[in-house]
């Protein structure tokens, strides 16, 4: 394109305290075109649109809109400006209606200053409407699921007269159609003129809607290509430096099929009563269960262990009844669960690697006064760090700072280290970068060989196939088949939680 771009990131520089985030870093965006922005987690990407979207300021360097310099102190200039950010974790008020996130700071209202909530919620369904979803606009944000609190993202964004969208990891929590929907979207988005850089781990998205792909590695800009010049096996050597092989890993050559039952489920039913679900889980192997968003994955497990309310379930662990009232009980019984939303649920992220691993065994690294032995607790997790690879300056290092992919691993060290043998892991790979979701693959595959039992839900097919031994595949909160060994096809899972027949 000769024109000028309508964005320039030039010379962008940040650091924090001694470490340096960003290192002259060089962005164009074209009006009209969507940029995909790649890199390994921590490589600076969400850095990077911080400082375009308001919420950091760049040690140096400068922004250009239309090849004039902008200076952007907070988000509501960036918004003046036409630049709309969806991130990856939401900003959304929970005990607030869908409308009223949607409009807020720029509420309507009538001639006598009240809020306009008929006028909110009629233009905040139109939105919703262009998005192709069923969600209403007077509905409360916590009572959504996390696909449609996305959604709820997008449409606000959209709403905005915006010149320039930044979606970061937009698709992590959406369904193949609900990507499809998306993409339509931001085609749409396109043909206006509006400038998108794309953020997202999945390499086949990038092929799919992008023109051109930047990545950055280690805070530094590596170089731009237009999607057809390149491959996936050029971006990861972009990325990462090196090749890297991101294949699945192998499954064991010995099947758990034969392995005792640890967990054996009959006649889970849900709060509000309605239909059952009855299974069992074997030693060292990986239950995945599938299902489109909605279908009761997360639901089930959450009756399972405690933290919601089951009208009735029969539950035996290692062959002994355990009733599982609460997570504290679950996690008495073995039983540790790795969240959807780790940022929220699965770790606490001002506290540091140490605090999070030893959080749930704060008795056991007491000494006799009750005090904490922290050179006990340093040597713990220490050899948690180490075994599970957490990549950490120090153990004293706040959780909030690493890379998603470490994130969880922390997640994983916490329940090794509270004597878990069964692992609930419920989007285990969610915002994870490849070379960090290889990693994930390999440490569950090694767990199991070591005796541990994972049941794994995700909304990714190939993660489904690729690291199952076994797959429930739900619909309408029944787990309406069970697939194992050559049976486990994306076709299949698809065609049964469509509704269809095998």
């Amino acid at each position: 394109m000769n024109e000028s771009p309508l964005l320039h990131l030039k010379g962008i520089t940040k650091q924090f305290g001694g470490v340096k985030a960003l290192t002259d870093v060089d962005l164009q965006v074209n009006k009209g075109e969507i940029q995909a922005l790649l890199g390994e987690n921590g490589a600076g990407k969400s850095t990077l649109m911080k400082i375009l979207s308001g919420g950091y300021q760049c040690d140096s360097g400068t922004i250009l809109i239309d090849g004039q310099e902008v200076r952007i102190s907070n988000p509501v200039q960036a918004g003046e400006l036409g630049i709309g950010i969806i991130y990856q974790e939401f900003s959304l008020i929970p005990h607030m209606t869908v409308a009223e996130n949607i409009f807020m700071g720029r509420e309507i209202t009538g001639k006598t200053g009240q809020l306009n909530y008929r006028k909110m919620n009629s233009l905040a369904g139109e939105y919703l409407k262009k998005l192709g979803v069923n969600i209403r606009p007077g509905e409360r944000i916590a009572n959504l699921s996390v696909a449609e609190k996305q959604f709820v993202e997008i449409a606000k964004a959209i709403s905005r007269q915006v010149r320039v969208l930044i979606l970061d990891e937009p698709s992590a929590t959406l369904t193949p159609k609900e990507v499809e929907r998306l993409f339509v979207l931001m085609r749409d988005l396109k043909k206006k003129g509006v400038a998108m850089i794309f953020i997202s781990h999945h390499l086949d998205e990038i092929f799919d809607i992008a023109d051109r792909v930047s990545v950055l590695r280690d805070g530094c800009y590596i170089g731009t290509k237009p999607v057809s010049e390149t491959d996936h096996d050029d971006l990861v050597h972009m990325m990462v430096g090196r090749n890297v092989d991101y294949e699945f890993p192998e499954k064991s050559a010995e099947s758990a099929a034969d392995n005792e039952i640890v967990l054996n489920v009959k006649h889970l039913t849900g709060k509000t009563g309605g239909p059952s679900v009855s299974f069992h889980l074997r030693k060292g192997e990986i239950l995945g269960i599938s299902g489109l968003v909605g279908a009761g994955r997360t639901e089930m497990i959450r009756a399972l262990i405690g933290a919601d309310h089951a009208s009735e379930k029969d539950v035996e662990i290692f062959g002994k009844k355990a009733p599982l009232a609460s997570p504290t009980e679950s996690l008495k019984k073995g039983i540790g669960l790795l969240p959807e939303d780790r940022k929220t649920q699965g770790v606490i992220l001002p506290f540091s690697v140490e605090h999070n691993v030893t959080l749930c065994t704060l008795k056991q690294i007491c000494n006799g006064m009750g005090l904490l032995d922290r050179k006990q607790s340093r040597q713990v997790v220490a050899e948690y760090v180490k075994s599970v690879n957490i990549k950490t300056p120090g153990i004293w290092q706040s959780v909030g700072n690493l890379s998603g992919g470490n994130q969880q691993k922390v997640v994983i060290a916490k329940w090794l280290n509270s004597r878990s043998r069964i692992l609930i892991f419920d989007e285990p790979t969610r915002g994870i970068d490849v070379v960090a979701k290889t990693e994930i693959y390999h440490l569950m595959r090694q767990l199991t060989e070591e005796g541990i039992s994972i049941i794994m839900i995700s909304s990714e097919l190939p993660e489904v196939v690729g690291m199952s031994d076994r797959v429930l595949v739900m619909r309408n909160d029944r787990i309406v088949s069970e697939l194992s060994g050559e049976d486990i096809s994306p076709h299949k899972i698809m065609t049964l939680a469509a509704g269809g027949q095998i």
